[in-house]
């Protein structure tokens, strides 16, 4: 059974083997499983059950490993993404005032959608026809729209009459708390500690359980949280998808799980050494993998799920196979009895790690083309809109609708693909039908 399984994961091939892929998943587990913790306490915010949330989150996130280390045959682990669960939580249901079990159906309707485009290969098109400066400006983007709610979970920044936002009060315990929390794991990530993001929200805890700013649990094992409150909710409310607004709401969450997905399939695949003529091999498969577990992860009770940037760490150790995401996987489930310190991840522990995936993030924007305006402009449109106007989907829209604008002033009008003319419509009826 081994042979075969090595045969099949390419292992001679990639040069791998069975110690350097359980190291690999393992660290690529430690380096995102405080998704575990992030998530249930970003969804929670839109009234969401968070030990039901807890458990979803595990089970989606195992689930869509396996299938991308099986399916796809890639060391990617893919979980419930950062970003996409703020828009859930702060754009769709605190903002719009949708319901959290409407806003779930809605992310079940656009992962039926996402399964059909991905069929069709329509995604595939997609994904060759946007430049790359603006694949790279999504995720960046994204990362600085995290980073603002890590800074602002953690009172480090404040509403501000006079200013919009303004620095927070230095005199609060909590915020104190943050700092340490950001500061520690910013060492731990710049000496190359594994698991550093997860290694610096524990200490943090512990920071705030010996100075009684945070409730030590009961107990740390336990039984995983039932699934109840969430399980199946989406199908029930379906039918709750009624009017353009909601409509435009199943579209964001295509649109952004869509692009920020490619974006981090790429930039992993580029770094594993994987890309082909600028081409990814087997991405039709990657693609859904990611599809089908956005589904399941909507009927489980969670916001989209995507490939997580974090799986560079397990690629930095040596992972190659698919192997990997396999091992990362049954690390999830054996996650999933850990539910109690819960109580201990308030969102001033959380906060850091917000902020330094944002970090990560930004590191996209080192790819981009600055020194011509045509591309910097719209590219700049979508980093800067996303935090500025608290939506990833409005960001998007500004660098969208100007890119063949700046194209066509720079007499480059011809390399702009149809597709991206044909976003540039979609994205102008996007926000027309968002403000009417």
């Amino acid at each position: 059974m081994g042979a075969k399984l090595e045969k099949y994961f390419m292992f001679a091939e990639l040069k791998t083997n069975w110690r350097r892929e359980l190291l690999a998943g393992l660290t690529t587990f430690v380096s995102m499983c405080y998704i575990l913790f992030v998530n249930p306490s970003v969804l929670g915010a839109s009234g969401m059950d968070k030990g039901a949330v807890f458990t979803a989150t595990a089970l989606a996130s195992a689930l869509a490993c396996f299938i991308m280390g099986i399916l796809a045959k890639y060391p990617i682990a893919s979980a419930p993404a950062l970003g996409i669960n703020a828009f859930f939580a702060y754009t769709v249901c605190i903002g719009m005032k949708v319901p959290w079990q409407t806003a779930l159906a809605g992310v079940f309707v656009a992962s039926i959608i996402f399964l059909l485009i991905t069929v069709f290969k329509l995604r595939e098109m997609i994904i060759n026809a946007i430049p790359a400066d603006l694949k790279f400006a999504i995720s960046a983007g994204i990362g600085m729209f995290i980073a603002f709610i890590g800074l602002q979970d953690g009172g480090l920044i404040v509403a501000n009459k006079s200013t919009v936002v303004g620095l927070g009060s230095l005199a609060t315990g909590t915020t104190w708390l943050t700092i340490f929390g950001l500061i520690v794991t910013a060492i731990l990530m710049i000496r190359r500690v594994p698991g550093a993001i997860f290694v610096g929200m524990v200490l943090t805890s512990l920071l705030g359980v010996v100075t009684g700013m945070i409730d030590l649990p009961t107990k740390v094992i336990s039984a995983a949280p039932s699934l109840a409150p969430t399980f199946g909710v989406a199908i029930k409310h379906v039918g709750s998808i009624n009017s353009l607004q909601l409509w435009v709401v199943v579209l964001t969450f295509l649109l952004v799980t869509f692009f920020d997905t490619a974006g981090t399939l790429v930039g992993l695949a580029q770094q594993a050494g994987f890309m082909k003529n600028n081409e990814m091999p087997r991405v039709g498969k990657a693609l859904m993998a990611d599809s089908t577990a956005m589904f399941a992860g909507s009927i489980l009770g969670t916001s989209p799920v995507g490939a997580f940037v974090e799986s560079s760490a397990g690629i930095a150790v040596g992972g190659r196979s698919g192997m990997t995401a396999v091992f990362t996987g049954l690390f999830f489930i054996l996650g999933m009895f850990f539910s109690p310190l819960l109580a201990v991840v308030t969102t001033q522990v959380t906060a850091p790690a917000l902020i330094i995936v944002g970090v990560l993030m930004a590191q996209n924007l080192t790819h981009i083309h600055w020194d011509k305006l045509e591309i910097a402009i719209p590219s700049f449109l979508i980093i800067i809109g996303m935090p500025l106007t608290y939506s990833i989907s409005d960001g998007m829209a500004l660098g969208m609708i100007t890119y063949p604008i700046m194209m066509i002033a720079a007499k480059r009008g011809k390399e702009v693909s149809v597709v991206m003319y044909a976003l540039f419509f979609i994205f102008i009826g996007f926000l027309w039908i968002l403000n009417v």
